[in-house]
């Protein structure tokens, strides 16, 4: 499998076949210009050189010379048609594995480390363009510059070519036995380059962490036995490099030498003149590049291989959630939410997070999905824009299977906002247009004051302050503002909240309810709820507990009628309270207790 990894870039090459042609072309006609100044030289030592005919060696100058500038040009257009080429193929690589990778479930995200991801965007997908771009060529043109020469060199004396093509025999053998133990080699450098870039990645992420906790030695030195791990193994390759090369110089010296001898011989028995043993010689130079130029280009087709598997694996992975071929459209408006039987379990897990949930939400509804940790309340969200796909039952959306949907219409419908949000290193405006295709300066104001992130504004640049990688350089509670702006700035027809205010203090949070509960009133929406003032904005209320739907109806009657839901309820409430204390240290609990718990009712909880 290994040995014809390579194989699968054919179609990546198959567009470029004409400029590659014209580059062989190119490169074989200044290798014959090459020979021929060889041949010219034979000329010069046999003719004027022997016959002390001075003015006869200026012809024969400006045609070596002449030679010679052919030979350069044609250099010149195989090495700019050659990079053309070998960036071309390596541009539409790098296009295609970004986009399958957009286009793969977010369960393969959580599966692969993103190290591994990027060590094969960027440095595999490298390999192969330079085994493309060089390897492959030259090892072409270097086989028919072997033929050429050996033929050239058999019209001059037959015996001493066939010295010279037997002196070369023992670098297949050698080539072969390089190859075992290379490819092997190349492979876990490769794997262990992704586990750390990994690392890296990771730690430049999770720096705040890092010396939040004083724990700069202990990931430093994990660091430095990942480095170690590489280190070693890439030493091994470079070990194995140069013993292959090593000996793989030895064979032309040889044969020049065992020529040398030959041609001293054949010169004194007169079956070859001085001209023609010197024009051996010199073409017998043209061999000693393709020979040890093969070392070179079989560890790059090593390399390349295993880069190739690498990729591939990604690439030849089958995305679990796939665009339907014909899709049903989907009417404008509010839109009702029906869930039918739906169960879910993770690949490879025999734990069914969601069993047989049966809910139905009501156009410009707004639901509230209550649930201790673990209940399934973000697996069930995921659900709706087919983030993750139900493993039984189904969804419809105005009666329509969202499998049924296009992807993209059912995402333009369906707004998300999580818990945690994830911000792009660009401008605030661009974090949040990022929903819309079509939103104007109304909307997005419109959006930013719902969310209660005017605080844009007063950034250094206001809507385009770049608010850098994962959002650092603003706070978990702005970071969740410009999150859930960008959910509603679409005016979605389905809106579904995961817990988007956990960072949000309470005085805050107030004033996004009041917002939400205005722009809500034609949206259906599906809330799942941690904190119990954010029940203030549900018509209704389900209780998801251990993946069942336990009990649907108003906060009220479940507080009355289900002691389970009043339970988490209460858990949550407290919880709130000790975060907020710890937070707001100069409120009291009772001053905090009619903040957190205003819309939904102090009698209630009691």
């Amino acid at each position: 499998m290994h040995r014809f990894a390579l194989w699968r870039v054919r179609s990546y090459v198959r567009p470029h076949v004409g400029r590659m042609a014209f580059m062989i072309v190119a490169s074989l006609v200044a290798t014959i210009a090459a020979a021929a100044v060889s041949l010219v030289t034979m000329a010069v030592i046999d003719g004027p050189l022997a016959r002390g005919d001075r003015p006869g060696l200026l012809p024969l100058a400006l045609l070596a010379l002449a030679f010679g500038i052919v030979e350069g040009l044609l250099a010149f257009l195989r090495r700019f048609t050659l990079a053309k080429v070998a960036v071309g193929i390596e541009t539409e690589m790098r296009n295609d594995l970004y986009a399958h990778l957009q286009a793969l479930d977010v369960g393969f995200h959580d599966r692969w480390q993103t190290g591994q991801l990027l060590s094969r965007a960027i440095g595999d997908i490298s390999v192969i363009r330079r085994f493309i771009g060089y390897g492959l060529t030259f090892l072409f043109i270097n086989a028919c510059t072997f033929v050429f020469v050996i033929f050239l060199l058999a019209r001059m004396h037959f015996w001493l070519a066939m010295l010279t093509a037997v002196g070369f025999l023992p670098v297949i053998w050698l080539s072969k036995q390089f190859n075992k133990s290379y490819g092997a080699v190349s492979r876990l450098v490769q794997d262990q380059t992704g586990d750390l870039t990994t690392m890296v990645e990771e730690g430049a992420q999770g720096v705040r962490v890092i010396k939040a906790y004083g724990r700069r030695r202990e990931m430093h030195g994990r660091f430095l036995r990942g480095a170690g791990t590489v280190r070693a193994s890439s030493i091994e390759m470079a070990r194995l490099r140069a013993r292959f090369f090593g000996l793989l110089g030895q064979f032309p010296k040889l044969s020049q030498a065992a020529v040398l001898l030959g041609g001293a011989v054949a010169v004194a028995d007169g079956s070859l003149t001085i001209g023609g043993l010197v024009a051996f010689l010199s073409l017998m130079v043209m061999l000693i590049w393709p020979v040890e130029s093969l070392g070179e280009i079989i560890a790059m087709g090593e390399e390349a291989a295993t880069a190739t598997e690498r990729v591939f694996e990604v690439l030849d992975t089958q995305p679990a959630i796939e665009e339907v071929a014909d899709p049903a459209p989907l009417p404008p408006g509010a839109s009702a939410v029906r869930f039918d039987d739906v169960s879910f379990a993770y690949p490879g897990s025999d734990t069914v997070v969601l069993d047989g949930v049966n809910l139905e939400v009501r156009p410009g509804e707004t639901l509230a999905l209550v649930g201790a940790t673990g209940s399934g309340k973000t697996t069930l969200l995921n659900l709706i824009p087919r983030l993750l796909d139900t493993t039984g039952g189904g969804i419809s959306i105005d009666g329509l299977d969202i499998r049924d949907l296009s992807l993209s219409e059912l995402r333009a419908r369906v707004a998300v906002a999580f818990e945690e949000p994830n911000l792009f290193s660009a401008s605030v405006r661009e974090n949040v247009l990022l929903a819309g295709d079509h939103v104007d300066d109304a909307d997005l104001a419109e959006a930013l004051d719902v969310a209660q992130a005017k605080f844009v504004e007063d950034l250094p640049w206001g809507l385009d302050t770049r608010v850098g990688e994962q959002g650092l350089s603003l706070s978990g509670g702005q970071r969740q503002r410009v999150a859930l702006a960008r959910a509603v700035v679409g005016r979605p027809g389905v809106l579904v909240l995961d817990d988007p205010l956990s960072a949000l203090d309470v005085r805050t949070e107030e004033r996004v309810h009041a917002e939400l509960h205005r722009v809500l009133g034609g949206v259906t929406a599906i809330i799942a709820v941690h904190r119990p003032s954010t029940v203030a904005l549900a018509d209704r209320v389900a209780f998801l507990h251990d993946g069942k739907i336990a009990a649907v109806g108003t906060h009220r009657d479940l507080l009355a009628t289900n002691p389970e839901y009043a339970a988490v309820i209460g858990e949550t409430h407290e919880e709130v309270l000790n975060e907020t204390v710890l937070g707001e240290p100069g409120l009291d609990e009772t001053a905090l207790d009619d903040a957190v718990l205003a819309d939904v009712g102090r009698e209630e909880v009691a």
